[in-house]
């Protein structure tokens, strides 16, 4: 090899070794700053929801409904004790906790205000975030739903579990340390009062607050996207607002959207992949049409309910 070669190839490994050397310090402090908002505290003002009565059927039968189609079952199990939700071949495992009753419930000692806390903030009861808990899908939750859910999860009959489990890749954790993936309590507005109830029927105001569902992994302008903190090899959200690339031009009725809810197909028999089907499944045809109602309106010009955060 001659000189100027050797000079080249030296001068190339030196750059290598700068570069890993900068990697290493950004991803350990990516590391460093994760740690920190994993841990950090949150000083939240809730009004605790008045716990329902056991007795309570009719807010039982509510709660159960929400449980089974906004996405409850899906992270902690039929019957709330825990279930692995995410197990990628490339080092990403999560799992929710177990919240029924039973040995090893997170919830065992919850006040009424923790539940709100939980549910409605994504903090758990020392102030801490809860980094797997969705609720800006359940932030715009009534306090009469939020309750019923919670009447529905305390009548749950015993069951074992466990905590949490939240395995992530140690480039997921780093652009969390750097704020680029947000738990849910930093997009949340805290401050933002609960709704008002609105009629369970078809209209655009219903189908509004169905879609709040929707927001973890559509986004706050359902404009849809990457999902954050998913692994590398789930596809983008699929757009729900109007504009380029919208998917509401596949479902010009309500029948079209019921039947993708219910098989899990697009209109053209291609399988959508990563939306949770099994509490999908589960909405009434009632919210399906409400929802369609809503999402079809916002062509004509309104804009989209905002999320709270």
């Amino acid at each position: 090899m001659n000189p100027a070669a050797k000079k080249w190839l030296r001068r190339g490994g030196i750059f290598l070794l700068g570069l890993a050397v900068v990697l290493s310090a950004v991803m350990g402090a990516g590391l460093y700053l994760a740690e920190r908002r994993m841990n950090r505290k949150l000083d939240i003002a809730v009004r605790a929801v008045p716990l329902r009565e056991l007795t309570d059927t009719a807010a039982i039968a509510r709660g159960q409904y929400l449980y089974a189609s906004r996405g409850c079952v899906d992270c902690h199990g039929a019957g709330g004790g825990g279930r692995s939700f995410i197990d990628d071949p490339n080092g990403m495992r999560v799992a929710g906790p177990h919240i029924g009753a039973g040995a090893g419930s997170v919830t065992a000692r919850y006040q009424a205000a923790d539940w709100v806390r939980a549910i409605r903030h994504g903090v758990d009861p020392s102030g801490r975030p809860l980094l797997i808990m969705p609720s800006e899908d359940y932030n715009r939750f009534t306090d009469e739903d939020l309750g019923a859910l919670v009447a529905y999860i305390r009548s749950m009959p015993p069951t074992e579990g466990g905590a949490a489990v939240m395995k992530l890749p140690v480039p997921v954790r780093a652009l969390y340390g750097f704020g680029m993936i947000q738990d849910a309590a930093a997009k949340i507005d805290h401050g933002v009062p609960p709704p008002q109830p609105v009629a369970n029927a078809v209209t655009r105001e219903h189908g509004a607050y169905v879609a709040n569902m929707c927001l973890g992994c559509h986004g706050p302008a359902l404009a849809g996207g990457r999902i954050p903190g998913g692994p590398p090899d789930w596809p983008p959200a699929s757009r729900l607002a109007p504009g380029d690339g919208s998917v509401m031009a596949r479902y010009p009725d309500a029948e079209s959207l019921t039947r993708m809810f219910r098989s899990g197909r697009r209109p053209d028999g291609s399988a959508v992949r990563v939306m949770p089907f099994e509490s999908l499944g589960a909405i009434s045809d009632t919210d399906i049409q409400a929802l369609h109602l809503y999402l079809r309106s916002l062509a004509t010009g309104i804009k989209p309910v905002p999320a709270r955060g």
